[in-house]
């Protein structure tokens, strides 16, 4: 069966390229202003000439079309009290992107820069990333403008559980299972759970990931993006006969991705010399010392600059873009999207930058990519570094299933394997796509055809 109109069967005529533009000039007419998402489907999109080429059925089933729209976006009001009686209005979301694979499956995020547009673009993401885990998961997100910052623990309680009264209508263990993301912690997921349980008068642990060990979560899930970044870039740097050993290394961001990848980093014999949060960055040439950023940021809640206050040899800049100015040879970019631009890119190409792998989403802009691979850094895009998080998660999900806990060794050693077999899926997916060694072109190939092929086979929907 094709799916084909006379527009299509104009464009394709036209080379594989300019079909592809065409597509996308669709799309961005569409999502007028929606910067983030249009930046993150022609990333993808730009990607697929070859294989559009070899395989026409993907535009005779508009597969390019379907993948963009999101099956579901859901906009709702979250109305909560503070300490002090006043109400306040957020807004939350969930798209429910692509379901092909398996249920939708992505995290929550919290903060107040969130729109409908980085909703979609982490969505969008999220179908590859979850794709090339192997594991039968869809692809979502969602989340709040709510800033947590500064709030009690009773009003991020009352946030979440008025958040969770409208989410808990559109999801459940084989429709929708959502996760942490920036903002939402376990805290916030045993919140949302327990609000969950409440209206479903049901224990469907399978309904969120994320939760307390003790709880119904998974071992190594905190730690799980963090690791899961440094093994897929071991696994890089072991393909050009380096290793992390011997390297200086800069993380941004001091969240769990943050915090976890430099703990595996130091397990891999490198030296982390920087790392950041909104307010600043610090920078300690003798190595951060991640016992005391975890104390600061998992117990005490604190900013990084409170850091100097037991290591006084470090330094302290309140302008975060400058962390990419200082010398090292590997960086991590964990904190979010579009933290590295061009200029950034340019510095840590001159001072010497030998591999950068992303663990947040995106952090890297279009300009700041294309600076660093025309230079020779090896490049391990998002969604193939940072998939250990949902990874896990899926595991989670199998656990609760299961009514049974894996150990924290069982779960690590099959996140390594599954870190390994992405990278692999890259390298021989570029290869075959006449691309060696491009490990971006390999990512979004390998995890459109699963999803393409998926589509094909269960028709038009």
């Amino acid at each position: 069966m094709r799916y084909t109109t006379p527009e299509v069967t104009e464009i394709r005529r036209q080379s594989s390229s300019e079909y592809i533009k065409a597509v996308h000039k669709k799309i961005a007419e569409r999502n007028a202003g929606e910067s983030e998402f249009l930046q993150a489907t022609w990333e993808v999109f730009s990607s697929l000439k070859p294989v559009i080429e070899q395989h026409p059925e993907y535009i005779d089933h508009g597969i390019l079309e379907r993948l963009a729209e999101p099956e579901r976006l859901i906009i709702f009001r979250v109305a909560w009290e503070d300490d002090e009686g006043k109400v306040h209005v957020n807004r939350g979301f969930r798209v429910q992107f692509n379901s092909t694979l398996g249920p939708y499956k992505g995290g929550l995020r919290f903060h107040p820069s969130l729109t409908s547009s980085v909703v979609k673009f982490l969505g969008f993401e999220q179908i590859f990333k979850n794709a090339l885990t192997g594991l039968p998961i869809g692809g979502g997100k969602g989340g709040s403008d709510f800033d947590p910052k500064g709030k009690s623990d009773r009003e991020i309680m009352r946030f979440c559980q008025s958040f969770m009264t409208e989410l808990s209508r559109h999801i459940g263990p084989d429709i929708d299972v959502p996760a942490g993301d920036i903002g939402v912690g376990k805290r916030e997921i045993g919140y949302m759970f327990g609000q969950y349980k409440r209206i479903r008068n049901a224990y469907e642990a399978g309904v969120v990931t994320g939760k307390n060990p003790d709880n119904g979560g998974s071992l190594v899930r905190k730690e799980a993006t963090g690791y899961g970044t440094v093994y897929f870039v071991e696994e890089m740097l072991k393909g050009e006969g380096k290793t992390f050993a011997g390297s200086k290394v800069i993380v941004s961001g001091s969240g769990n991705v943050s915090i976890y990848a430099m703990e595996k980093a130091i397990e891999f014999g490198a030296t982390v010399i920087a790392c950041s949060d909104s307010e600043g960055y610090i920078y300690d040439p003798s190595g951060i010392d991640v016992e005391t950023v975890k104390q600061l940021k998992e117990v005490e809640r604190k900013r990084i600059y409170h850091y100097l206050e037991s290591h006084p040899n470090a330094r302290f800049g309140n302008d975060n873009t400058e962390i990419w100015t200082i010398p090292c040879d590997i960086a991590l970019p964990c904190a979010t999207q579009n933290e590295i631009s061009r200029e950034s890119a340019h510095a840590l190409v001159d001072n010497g930058l030998k591999a950068l792998g992303e663990g947040a989403n995106m952090p890297c802009d279009e300009e700041a990519v294309r600076v660093l691979t025309n230079n020779g850094v090896l490049f391990a895009p998002a969604k193939a570094a940072n998939a250990g998080g949902v990874a896990v998660s899926a595991m989670e999900m199998s656990q609760n299933s299961m009514r049974y806990s894996w150990t924290a060794e069982e779960v690590d050693e099959k996140l390594q394997t599954v870190m390994k077999s992405i990278y692999r899926s890259c390298i021989e997916t570029a290869e075959q796509y006449g691309q060696p060694g491009n490990l971006i072109a390999g990512a979004n190939i390998a995890g459109f055809k699963k999803v393409a092929d998926a589509m094909i086979a269960y028709g038009l929907h």
